[in-house]
């Protein structure tokens, strides 16, 4: 008995001991993480300050950065901005040079060549290497790097650093020009497009490519240009991308909403303006929202993470935000290799030696990779950096982003310090790339918007859209254009202007080449717009959050008008009587949105799959002109693409319209049930904001924000786009990355939205303390009264000189 006491008593006591240490462990742990948060209240010295800097963080984690002086200020945006985000920064500073295989592993090496090739990285050296280190922009800039590395230097280390084993590093001016790069080549339609749409042509024939409507069409929605008057204020480098931009893990820019609303057709007589950026979804999401305030300066602003200057933003006196022009700013040429030198090419008659670049990649814990490609005069040679470009052609790519000088920074830093409309529109000039949509708003009752990106003429008959002729010399620009002939509208008598990244109209009889999105967002937009003139606040916030298709009921008609009904069941017919009823609008309760997106994914693998085969089937869908193709598609009874090539019958619309709707049906049976009244879209169509640790699957549910069931579809206004999958689910992977409505009448009490939250740190209150309302299309406030601000903020930071 008492040899089972004293082991009793032993088992205690290692008990007793086990529990120490686990709770030792655990509040170890307690303590570790309590280290990694941000600092929002306190004191905090910063190096260089001349003055104090008071930052009050609102309820959302927002900081609002008083300083006595430009620099100070910008040296705080900097410290606050690095410890919400700094492990955002660490990823986009990374993917200009290559460098990103040295967290993630061999799996990028591929990412890595492929955007090193593009030479945003050497522009950058190049650039650094010429600017007036004096100047304002830098002189702002570089204070905002000092804050950056001063968090580097002093604060916690991002649990993401821990987990990939990489160290922290200083960042240099060279960083911004980079992460400005990364933004310029975010929209990369040409690398999915023109290799692509050579392809078709050199193997399917001029036939096939004429019906895919993949140039610029003027029937369309297009956005009016009226200009300031004088009394007024086997290839498959579309594999190389798409195989090279999947692994990117970062958002990437896709499109946008923005309206802005004159006086005349507002309630309160006072312009109001709306802007939604459409990009790839994240955790955390692409832009910091900070408020700046000096005596001399002022912005409530949108910031890209390692960049100083707010792309979107608003003060008393203006409002500005953007939108992807998509126009062509990339040209791919076909070059003429000697036959027995693989060291040289020609050029309109004469041969050169390429220029051959090395480059070094680091890859964890491998060895380090070394490769080298060719330049010639047009631009790198991609045949030389992926093992999927089997071409014996070489083709290069001339990118006006790395040809021309870079003054982006100067472009912006001239926007932010901007008084009036005429300031405003002087700074836009030097914005080369990327082509932007910059929409304006004022006080004094001006609205506008610019295309803004270095356009130039290429000779009469090229078609950019293809792989040119770069050997004969007879393809090249032959002028780039003033900004004065840029597509434009300042304060149009129709009472407002906007931009939906659809085709701008033309301009001395010349409608700009892109890489446009279709007409249904513009089409809604104006609609709405034009049937009212008493816009508020309230009804702006309700109209950018609108789910309804102008266009997908009518293609939804189309498709019905075109079935064989005599051989479908009576229960196929009694849904098609109700999918005729349909006005397009994409809730979470619509079933008719599901069958819709179903009918329409079966139809296009039905159509495209025969011809094109896997590989090119996936290269067509990630396209903008595939979303422009589909209403024309399902109208034009005579297309080329209809017949199945494999097959010895003549296939027409009328077959493949009805055998794509006979599989959509039994496809949703099987996967949602036999009751078609429970087929709705909340069961769909999700969002989930992924963080690149989220990548792996134990983590997931720490790092990732979601999934929410969300309504919205592609090509509403409420743009929550996905890629279509076989399963049948739409993964949501890009839409606003945030909404904003400013209402000059009532200028402090203007909203915003963010998807996720504010930080990126995971351990902060604000990492996804937003998320709900986004999905809710809700809205908070973005303050801007400093009495209100004071009262009301959650904690004070004090930075103040070392």
């Amino acid at each position: 008995m008492q040899k089972n006491l004293r082991a009793l008593k032993k088992i205690k006591k290692i008990v007793l001991v086990i529990l120490a240490i686990l709770s030792l462990v655990a509040i170890g742990i307690f303590i570790f993480i309590q280290t990694l948060k941000p600092t929002y209240d306190g004191e905090q010295a910063l190096p260089g300050l001349k003055n104090e800097v008071q930052v009050y963080y609102d309820t959302y984690g927002i900081p609002h950065i008083y300083g006595q002086n430009e620099k100070d200020a910008f040296r705080a945006l900097g410290y606050v901005h690095a410890q919400d985000r700094l492990w955002q920064m660490e990823l986009l500073r990374r993917i200009a040079p290559g460098r990103l295989s040295e967290v993630f592993g061999k799996d990028m090496i591929t990412t890595d060549k492929f955007l090193l090739s593009l030479g945003i990285d050497d522009a950058s050296e190049k650039t650094i290497a010429t600017i007036d280190k004096n100047s304002e922009v830098i002189a702002l800039t570089q204070a905002y790097l000092d804050g950056v590395n001063a968090f580097i230097k002093d604060g916690p280390t991002p649990m993401e650093y821990y987990l990939t084993g990489i160290d922290k590093e200083p960042f240099v001016l060279k960083d911004v020009y980079n992460t400005i790069g990364y933004m310029a080549f975010s929209f990369a339609m040409a690398h999915k497009t023109d290799p692509l749409l050579t392809n078709i042509k050199e193997n399917l024939g001029e036939s096939y490519l004429a019906d895919l409507n993949s140039d610029e069409n003027p029937a369309l929605t297009l956005i009016k240009n009226f200009p300031q008057q004088q009394d007024s204020l086997k290839v498959s480098l579309s594999q190389v991308a798409l195989a090279a931009l999947e692994k990117l893990p970062v958002p990437m820019f896709e499109g946008s909403n923005s309206w802005v609303i004159a006086p005349e057709k507002t309630k309160n007589g006072k312009v109001i303006f709306a802007n939604d950026p459409h990009i790839g979804f994240s955790q955390p999401s692409v832009w910091y929202e900070a408020h700046v305030s000096t005596p001399t300066y002022e912005k409530y602003g949108y910031h890209l993470a390692g960049v100083p200057f707010p792309l979107l933003g608003h003060d008393r006196n203006l409002a500005y935000g953007l939108t992807m022009f998509e126009n062509d700013d990339i040209d791919f040429y076909y070059e003429k290799q000697h036959p027995t030198d693989s060291l040289k090419y020609n050029y309109k008659g004469e041969w050169k030696s390429y220029e051959i670049v090395t480059k070094t990649i680091k890859v964890k814990d491998e060895k380090d990779i070394t490769f080298t490609y060719k330049k010639t005069i047009h631009g790198p040679v991609l045949n030389g950096i992926a093992d999927q470009i089997i071409s014996r052609r070489p083709i290069s790519m001339s990118w006006i982003y790395t040809k021309l000088e870079n003054k982006t920074l100067d472009a912006f830093n001239g926007i932010i310090h901007a008084d009036n409309l005429n300031d405003f529109k002087k700074a836009l000039e030097d914005i080369h790339a990327p082509g932007l949509n910059i929409m304006y708003g004022d006080a004094v009752g001006n609205v506008a918007w610019f295309a803004t990106a270095k356009l130039y003429e290429m000779p009469k008959g090229v078609n950019t859209k293809l792989i040119l002729n770069g050997y004969l010399g007879e393809e090249e620009l032959v002028r780039y254009l003033d900004f004065s002939e840029n597509p434009q509208a300042i304060n149009p008598p129709w009472h407002y202007v906007y931009s939906a990244n659809n085709q701008p109209d033309s301009i001395n009889g010349k409608i700009y080449p892109g890489y446009y999105l279709p007409e249904n967002r513009a089409k809604r937009i104006t609609q709405l717009l034009d049937a009212k003139n008493d816009w508020d606040k309230d009804s702006a916030s309700k109209m950018i959050n609108d789910v309804t298709s102008s266009v997908n009921p009518t293609v939804m008609k189309n498709f019905i008008n075109a079935l064989n009904e005599s051989i479908l069941t009576d229960k196929q017919k009694e849904l098609l009587r109700v999918l005729e009823k349909w006005d397009g609008s994409a809730n979470l309760t619509s079933f008719e949105t599901t069958v819709f997106h179903k009918w329409e994914y079966v139809l296009l693998k039905n159509t495209f799959l025969d011809e094109l085969g896997e590989d090119r089937f996936t290269q067509i869908m990630a396209t903008h002109f595939l979303k422009r193709l589909i209403a024309p598609l399902s109208a034009n009874e005579s297309s080329i693409w209809w017949d199945n090539i494999t097959t010895q019958e003549k296939e027409t619309r009328t077959y493949i319209v009805t055998k794509s709707y006979n599989e959509a049906f039994v496809l949703l049976e099987e996967s949602l049930g036999k009751d078609y009244t429970k087929w709705t879209w909340n069961k769909v169509h999700t969002i989930e904001h992924p963080h690149p640790i989220g990548q792996v699957e134990a983590l997931r549910s720490y790092f990732n924000v979601g999934p929410f069931p969300v309504n919205g579809t592609r090509e509403v206004i409420n743009n929550m786009a996905f890629s279509y999958a076989d399963d049948g689910f739409h993964k949501v992977n890009s839409g606003p990355s945030t909404r904003r409505i400013i209402d000059f009448s009532d200028i402090e009490n203007s909203i915003s939205i963010l998807p996720t939250g504010q930080s990126g740190n995971m351990f902060s209150p604000h990492y996804k303390d937003q998320a709900q309302m986004y999905v809710n299309g809700e809205f908070r406030k973005m303050m801007m009264n400093k009495e209100e601000i004071l009262k009301n903020a959650k904690s004070v930071l004090k930075i103040h000189p070392e």
